[in-house]
């Protein structure tokens, strides 16, 4: 298996530290506001990165966090007139809902940053007792210019950073680079006990600390959104290997951008598709589907337009799956030439820098190949594709693996009825009738395909 990491710019081999066991971080959402179609890239992508882990043979241990105190949740509760935690607490419920409806595994553990505070204080004051890290007035900061690799992870070089860079204004700072571990607390805000007196973590420690705690100071594969590169994955690295002496992350990953109208889609520019309302219209294999389409290191763009499309893509698939399941599924198919031959097609394409593209593709190849054998009669052939689809690929990429909701347009009897109608139209070559039946019930949504052996109906 071989993966691009961001911190050597090469594809390389992945041997994890601990046979046979991966530990992996992925950065998780601030929990503000609901989550949007950009932050259900590395969701989904690094859910799907376990899966195939995990199909490979691998344990993985995987952590993805909450950030459940910064200043957007102050700024959120302020707006609501209520404290942080509510906040915070009310949005991580509404994330399982939307992880949940997007097909979402939880991770071994999901660490909240209020649990940890004071390890990130007693880190902070390991930083300032080996020199990397000093106090102000406003709070406690790293000394960037302290550790030598800084800009090794981004590759940025300092003097380049300092005009124009995404950094802290603060004038206590000794360099404008330097970043904050703790922040004192202002009027009104929550705080915690610490040396420096009432305040609270600055965002870089806060994963630094969760991830050393739970997987060691030294782990297989840290990953999330390019965004992420610097400063805040920069960071969490200087902050780390500065302590420890130890390589933090040995593989790093990140996901290209979800660009909505060609502009990153985010909920400080505005240009936000909630996950809720994606789902909901479109489906959740659409929406996976769309995000697994492209190379996970590649940028995205985002429209209902092309949502539409993998959506009904995807639909179709699930017609060929009824239409099979509605004859019962019997049976586990030969591992033939055949099984062998896409199971290596699948392993190659994943183990080559997790390429699911190629890898989706194999699923609806397979689906064209069970209505080709539904058709010709061939049951062997049609249980080997079907059980591929399900139960082998289906559950790594998460594309139907679990039954979706059918859209409901019309009952079941209702419709039988209307399609009885229009056959007894055809008979009585009255195709002026049956076919304005046809075209009503596409308007609604409802495709009717007239077959030898009766007509056949999906919903799109």
């Amino acid at each position: 298996m071989r993966i691009t990491n961001t911190l050597t710019g090469k594809k390389e081999e992945f041997i994890p530290l601990q046979s046979g066991v991966v530990k992996m971080y992925v950065c998780g959402p601030t929990v503000y506001d609901l989550v949007h179609v950009g932050n259900a890239r590395p969701a989904v992508v690094f859910d799907v990165f376990r899966r195939y882990l995990e199909y490979r043979g691998y344990k993985v241990i995987m952590v993805q966090n909450f950030t459940d105190i910064d200043d957007k949740i102050i700024n959120k509760a302020n707006q609501l007139g209520v404290d942080p935690k509510t906040v915070a607490d009310t949005f991580i419920v509404e994330y399982w809902r939307d992880a949940h409806a997007l097909g979402i595994r939880p991770a071994n553990y999901h660490p909240r940053t209020t649990d940890f505070v004071d390890d990130i204080v007693e880190t902070i004051e390991r930083l300032v007792e080996k020199g990397y890290a000093y106090q102000t007035k406003t709070g406690v900061y790293f000394d960037v210019r302290k550790f030598e690799r800084y800009g090794e992870l981004s590759k940025k070089k300092i003097e380049d950073l300092i005009a124009g860079a995404r950094v802290e204004v603060d004038e206590t700072k000794n360099f404008p680079l330097d970043f904050s571990l703790w922040k004192k607390a202002r009027p009104g805000e929550p705080w915690w006990n610490s040396p420096w007196g009432e305040g609270r973590p600055g965002w870089h420690i806060e994963c630094t600390v969760m991830s050393v705690k739970i997987l060691g100071e030294s782990f297989d594969i840290h990953a999330g959104g390019e965004d992420l590169i610097f400063p805040h994955h920069e960071n969490e690295k200087a902050q780390a290997e500065a302590l420890t002496g130890k390589v933090f992350a040995r593989y790093w990953m990140h996901n290209g951008m979800v660009r909505l109208l060609g502009d990153k889609m985010s909920k400080s520019t505005g240009n936000i598709f909630t996950v809720r309302e994606a789902v909901k219209k479109y489906g959740r294999d659409g929406l996976r589907y769309m995000i697994l389409s492209k190379h996970y290191r590649s940028p995205m763009d985002f429209s209902e337009e092309l949502l539409s499309k993998y959506s009904k893509a995807t639909r179709r698939v699930w017609e060929i799956l009824r239409r099979y399941e509605s004859n019962g599924v019997d049976g586990i198919p030969k591992r033939n030439a055949v099984y062998e031959e896409y199971v290596s097609r699948f392993v190659e394409a994943l183990d080559d820098d997790f390429n699911t593209p190629v890898a989706t593709s194999l699923l609806f190849e397979l689906a064209r190949k069970l209505s080709k054998a539904m058709e010709e009669n061939d049951a062997e052939s049609a249980l080997l594709f079907y059980h591929l689809i399900r139960r082998e690929f289906g559950p790594v990429l998460g594309l139907f693996d679990l039954n979706e909701e059918r859209k409901e347009v019309a009952s079941e009897p209702l419709l039988g009825v209307l399609i009885e109608v229009r056959e007894s139209l055809r008979k009585e070559k009255r195709y002026d009738l049956s076919d304005k039946i046809r075209d009503r019930l596409r308007e609604i949504g409802v495709v009717l395909k007239d077959t030898p052996s009766g007509t056949e109906y999906s919903v799109e």
